[in-house]
């Protein structure tokens, strides 16, 4: 008997995990369940992270987390629970299968078979920003060689262990030279441990263009944060609905496992929702903790019961289906069909016993670090560039120069464009002199004749090489 931890959600929480327990149930599912609240409720109980530490404890010690959909009230600086559990129990893998169910669901796909892996915990979703100017805001994108390894070598073993053939890659790297570039080039290291799995490179937009116009040319994409949070809505709809899919997030300790989608509060309380969403993301709960054989069965009796045309109002589609339904009667109809196959559409059969080969993390050698710049970020009201650049010159000293200063990323000085617009903030870039070396006290110096001048300066980035490679982007157009 596995213990596990459920929490019925907002909206239409209730009711789709109410359905959800009770097919799981019926198939055999050998679980005990300690319930926790999250969710609405919390939040406007004056909880800002919308969870109790209680529950925590309870998701930390039973290690297995079955959550309905919640609500996030708008504004009052309330965080993400999705978001925020998944980065503090390390959940680092986000896997979602998104397959066509044609005939028996409207899609134009009907050959669409592919499972989105999407890094859980890195990237803009850190949620690190700041309002630096008047004009200006920013948020910090953080990717780790740690968080890349760990990402792609899951998507591998995951097409390795589940008899996938093709990894694929989708990033931005052609602009996020850095960070969207270790992604890369760690894809491309870790591929060469898998000869037997094709693998292929996309950048991000002409990928997501590919995928939804011909999603049978893919089988398993990896890629980063926010991509992987569009592009698996966009499979899941595609395929038929996002009310369709669910998702896991696997860590190293812990895992939660729910639907994509929603809490759709217009929704609540009216027998209407889909439980299919939530239903899916327990198969791969029930897969998770060994529970293979029940996981088949709850599996093949929903693609039964979507086969029969047995339908909610969101898929049901006169002319194919049969029976439009409410959320409790579509569950009492998968229970009728357990321990039946589909006809037409393709059953499944889950390998038992399968083990994702994920050793820990081994960090690399440290590199030969040197500092070779400094950028330092300034608010200033004018306009032309070139009176910055002369004001910069003045704290100066012989260690240093001025090389160059941007707005929004773009080369103003030396030799900008007129017809370039320009904000309040201002990236000026001090590199050393020729023959001499920058030591972090001539970051001070320069500081402190900034602050002398009167010049805001609202942030410094130092710049780095790593082994003699560039550890910063070049300004576009230098």
């Amino acid at each position: 008997m596995q213990r596990i931890t459920i929490a019925k959600g907002d909206g239409i929480g209730p009711e789709i995990m109410d359905a959800t327990l009770q097919i799981i149930k019926a198939a055999g599912a050998q679980l005990e369940y300690d319930e926790i609240e999250v969710g609405e409720k919390v939040y406007l109980s004056g909880n800002t992270s919308g969870i109790a530490k209680e529950s925590w404890d309870t998701i930390i010690r039973n290690k297995v987390f079955l959550k309905a959909p919640i609500t996030t009230p708008q504004g009052g600086g309330y965080k993400s629970l999705n978001v925020t559990t998944r980065k503090f129990l390390g959940l680092y893998s986000n896997v979602r299968p998104c397959i066509s169910l044609y005939p028996f669901v409207t899609t134009k796909h009907p050959e669409m078979d592919i499972v989105i892996i999407r890094e859980n915990e890195e990237d803009l979703y850190a949620g690190i920003e700041h309002q630096q100017t008047d004009e200006v805001v920013q948020c910090l994108k953080l990717i780790s060689r740690p968080g890349c390894e760990k990402i792609i070598r899951y998507a591998f073993e995951y097409a390795k262990v589940y008899g996938r053939k093709k990894v694929t890659c989708f990033t931005k790297d052609n602009i996020m030279k850095q960070t969207d570039g270790l992604f890369h080039q760690v894809f491309d290291e870790i591929a060469t441990e898998y000869p037997e799995i094709e693998n292929e490179h996309w950048i991000i937009d002409i990928g997501a263009a590919k995928m939804s116009d011909t999603p049978e040319a893919f089988d398993v994409i990896v890629t980063l944060n926010l991509y992987g949070d569009v592009i698996s809505d966009i499979a899941a709809q595609i395929a038929g609905s996002v009310g369709l899919a669910g998702s896991a997030n696997i860590g190293e300790e812990c895992a939660m496992f729910e639907a994509i989608h929603g809490s759709a509060p217009r929704r609540a309380g009216q027998n209407m929702a889909n439980p299919s969403g939530l239903l899916e993301g327990a198969v791969m709960m029930l897969n998770h903790i060994g529970q293979t054989e029940v996981a088949e069965k709850v599996q093949n009796a929903w693609l039964k019961t979507i086969e029969d045309g047995i339908h909610t109002y969101d898929i049901y589609n006169e002319g194919i289906s049969t029976q439009k339904v409410g959320t409790k009667e579509f569950a009492q109809a998968v229970i009728n069909n357990l321990g039946q196959n589909p006809s037409l559409l393709k059953s499944v059969k889950f390998a038992k016993d399968a083990v994702l080969n994920l050793p820990k993390y081994v960090r690399k050698p440290a590199a030969n670090k040197e500092l070779v710049g400094v950028d330092l970020f300034v608010h200033w009201n004018g306009t032309d560039p070139n009176e910055l650049a002369e004001m910069m010159q003045n704290i100066n000293t012989e260690n240093r120069h001025l090389s160059m200063i941007t707005n929004r990323g773009i080369k103003v000085w030396p030799d900008g464009f007129q017809e370039t617009f320009c904000t309040d903030h201002w990236r000026c870039r001090f590199k050393p002199t020729e023959g001499k070396v920058l030591h972090k006290n001539d970051i001070i110096t320069l500081l402190s004749g900034a602050l002398d001048a009167k010049i805001d300066v609202i942030k410094t980035e130092n710049l780095y090489e790593f082994d003699g490679k560039l550890g910063y982007s070049l300004g576009q157009g230098q």
